[in-house]
Parts: structure tokens; C-alpha cells; sequence
């Protein structure tokens, strides 16, 4: 049977969205996610993002593919592009429209994911604020052997790629190592970044993230994915990036993080400890599956 798919971009880190809300179980293999994520053969993407049933009381369920079919707990910018499918799907539903100013649709979600529950909020501006919950700091929730388990890992030595690096490690519920450095333009991503990815410190790998600091307040970010390499654009670990340099005094705890597909809004609330992650989700195309190829296009034009 033919599959309906959408193609959405956060920051120019994309997704193949699939409306997978008849069944508890994508409908999809990480096999296959892995052909469709292909940028030659495929469609290409960063990974398949299906949007289940809701659980435990949650609206909808998040299940994420990596373009190497692993599985990760969560996506940052994969969950504002989800929580915009969503809308969408809604909005396209709602008939006849409401008697007065037409459809409506939701505009926050509580989204069931591996990494807990996260809760998005589509804004009047287009831009999408995520409440991403509590980092995790200790060893153990990590995880990482870089310190006791019931240890922060702030400023560690490391060493990757013949060099000692200094690293701050967060739980967004993924991993993330991160490490300031002079100038993000001048770290050999494609090398060193699969060398902290799996290193013997990481036993479920790990997300990386080369910091460098512009103001307390600014701060240019390049990040290797755990699962998808180098991408544009990492949510959940912008959010951690702020986090540690905070921890290690190097940023405000309301920070600009320039990533190169764009900027994403980061704060993590001193009172209750939340951080909140903003930032744009836009659709790309439509289109339709049949055995894996695509059959149907329609490509979406933003002015």
C-alpha cells in the first residue's frame, strides 16, 4: 500500500515526517528508513520521524530512525518539525472550518518520546518553542565512564584523534560531549568526529558538540550526530551546549546558538531548571511511497 510522507526542515536538519497514527509500530523497517533517507537513491534525510498514537495520557508518540536505522531517544529538531506535521495533519482535518475565523487547530502537544515526555508550542511568529525538560549531569545518565557514576563530567580530559580534549558531558535524555574550542571552523569534523562517537568512554555512543564562544551570550556550534554524522543543525544538542557552558562559566543562561543551517534560541530556567529550545520548523515537499520508491511529488514553495 502506498505511504504518504512529508519532508520537513529544522535549520536545514531534515526529516521524512509519516503520519503513523493507525498503529502503535512504524510502519516502516530502519532497513528501510536507511534506503529512504539515502541522498542519492532516496529521498534524503537525517532520519524518518513517525508520528504514533499517543501513551500514558501524551497526544502523539515520537519514533525516530537515524539515516543509519539506529534508533535514538530523541531529536530536538526533529520534535519541532513533528509538532508543525502535526498541526498541519490536524488543521487538514477539520471539517467543515469553525463557524467563526475558520479552522483551528492545537498549537501545544505533550509528545510521548524515549527520552521522556516533551512538549512543543507552535508560536503566532512561525517559530516553535519546545520545552526540552531537566538535563541530566550525573555519569550514570549519560552515560560515560569519565567519571564515577554519580559524578558530573565537567571540564574532563579526553583523549580522541592523538589530542586531549577538555569536555563537559549532558543528558538531554541522548548524549552529548562537549568541547570549547578557538575556532569551530577549523575542527576536522569528518575525523574526529566518529572517534568521540565511539569511543570506549561512550557505551551507547555519543553526540558531539565543538563550541566556540562569540559573547557570553552568542556561540557558533558544529556538532557531529550520533547516528547521522555531520548535520546542520542539532537540537537537543544546542540545549546541552548551553547547559555546560554554563556549568564551566562560559555562558548566560538565556544564549543564541549559531548553528550552519541557522540560529536556535536556547534558556535554561534558573528557578525550576527546564531549558526551553526555540527555533523554526518548515515543510519542504509531499509526496507518496510505493515499495520504497516515490511515485507522487508536490514541492512546497516558501516565499
Amino acid at each position: 500500500m502506498p505511504i504518504e510522507f512529508a519532508k520537513y526542515q529544522g535549520l536545514g536538519n531534515d526529516f521524512i515526517l509519516i503520519d503513523n497514527r493507525h498503529s502503535s509500530e512504524p510502519v516502516l523497517t530502519p532497513e528501510q528508513a536507511v534506503s529512504m533517507c539515502d541522498r542519492h537513491f532516496g529521498i534524503g534525510a537525517d532520519g524518518v520521524i513517525f508520528a504514533l498514537p499517543g501513551q500514558n495520557g501524551t497526544d502523539y508518540t515520537m519514533r525516530i530512525f537515524n539515516s543509519d536505522g539506529s534508533e535514538p531517544e530523541m531529536c530536538g529538531n526533529g520534535i519541532r518539525c513533528l509538532a508543525k506535521f502535526i498541526a498541519d495533519l490536524e488543521a487538514a482535518e477539520i471539517h467543515p472550518p469553525l463557524s467563526k475565523g475558520g479552522s483551528k487547530s492545537k498549537t501545544e502537544y505533550r509528545i510521548h518520546t524515549l527520552a521522556g515526555v516533551i512538549s512543543p508550542e507552535l508560536r503566532s511568529d512561525g517559530q516553535v518553542k519546545v520545552d526540552m525538560g531537566l538535563p541530566r549531569l550525573m555519569a550514570a545518565e549519560i552515560p560515560t565512564t569519565l567519571a564515577a557514576p554519580d559524578a558530573k563530567v565537567i571540564d574532563v580530559p579526553i583523549e580522541v584523534a592523538d589530542k586531549s580534549w577538555s569536555v563537559t558531558c549532558v543528558s538531554m535524555g541522548n548524549p552529548h560531549c562537549i568541547t570549547f574550542v578557538d575556532d569551530v571552523s577549523a575542527v576536522a569534523l569528518e575525523t574526529v568526529g566518529p572517534q568521540f562517537e565511539h569511543h570506549p568512554a561512550f557505551p551507547q555512543r555519543t553526540n558531539t558538540e565543538f563550541i566556540q564562544v562569540i559573547r557570553r551570550d552568542y556561540i557558533k556550534m558544529r556538532v557531529w550526530e550520533r547516528g547521522a554524522g555531520v548535520t546542520l543543525a542539532c537540537g537537543t544538542g544546542a540545549c546541552a551546549a548551553v547547559v555546560a557552558g554554563v556549568l564551566v562559566g562560559k555562558c548566560d543562561r538565556t544564549t543564541a546558538v549559531e548553528l550552519p543551517g541557522g540560529v536556535l534560541e536556547i534558556e535554561w530556567a534558573e528557578v525550576s531548571g527546564r531549558i526551553y529550545m526555540t527555533g523554526p520548523a518548515q515543510q519542504v515537499f509531499t509526496g507518496c511511497l510505493s515499495q520504497l520508491s516515490v511515485v507522487s511529488c508536490q514541492l512546497t514553495v516558501v516565499s
